[in-house]
């Protein structure tokens, strides 16, 4: 059976993928964001920055994968020499610029005032790396995009929200299956990408590498 390696620490991601049938391994890159959008060519466009950033999440948990082959430990007895590891990473673009993670209550602020009322894009990035005996053999990546249409919150609202907490470690400053849902008027498109990664498109790329997605699913409760 083919190993699933979730590249990322979303708890989100997470749940999406559990929610359709699969128990992933959880392996965190330490890939610098910034770093990497800084070295992109200039003109790259916003699909390809963050196609760029999952790449390099999912490349650099391969790398990790392969160099302890012999020793892996962190896949407690899962299959290391037959396995998928998948990168994500979503940023918002809207009024022309594309918006990470806020981090502070500051710009999460700064951010729900340019929000407030209009649509933006969500894009997420998703890269898929089929690795067998610790190389890789095949290799897909691919942009999601869904508008999301916001809300303008009330001042009492938006204080409460912030205060939360929630927004400040998501793209684009908000939620859509938490508490930052309230302020979602609708969405065009694929909601799983909005969580942060899409299911469709994240079917297409492992088809692309050879996986079936019914092969990838958990039966050990069955």
């Amino acid at each position: 059976m083919t190993t699933f390696i979730l590249a990322s620490a979303s708890p989100a991601r997470l749940k999406v993928l559990r929610a359709a049938g699969l128990e992933p391994v959880v392996r965190v890159s330490d890939v610098d964001e910034d770093a990497v959008a800084a070295a992109l060519p200039g003109g790259t466009t916003p699909d390809g920055v963050v196609v760029a950033l999952a790449q390099a999440k999912a490349r650099t948990v391969a790398g990790e994968l392969s160099a302890g082959l012999d020793g892996v430990c962190w896949l407690d007895g899962a299959d290391a020499f037959d396995s998928v590891v998948v990168g994500c990473d979503s940023m918002l673009h809207i009024a022309g610029e594309l918006q990470g993670k806020p981090l502070s209550v500051e710009v999460a602020r700064q951010r729900w005032a340019t929000m407030a009322g209009r649509s933006g894009d969500l894009l997420t990035g998703h890269s898929v790396l089929r690795l067998r005996d610790g190389k890789v053999v095949a290799a897909a990546s691919g942009c999601t995009t869904t508008t999301v249409h916001f809300a303008s919150p009330s001042d009492t609202d938006l204080d409460a929200y912030l205060a939360s907490g929630e927004p400040l470690q998501v793209a684009g400053a908000f939620t859509l299956d938490g508490l930052g849902g309230w302020f979602v008027e609708k969405i065009d498109g694929d909601p799983s990408s909005v969580i942060g990664i899409g299911l469709p498109l994240l079917r297409r790329l492992l088809s692309e590498v050879g996986v079936s997605i019914s092969d990838l699913w958990d039966r050990s409760g069955s």
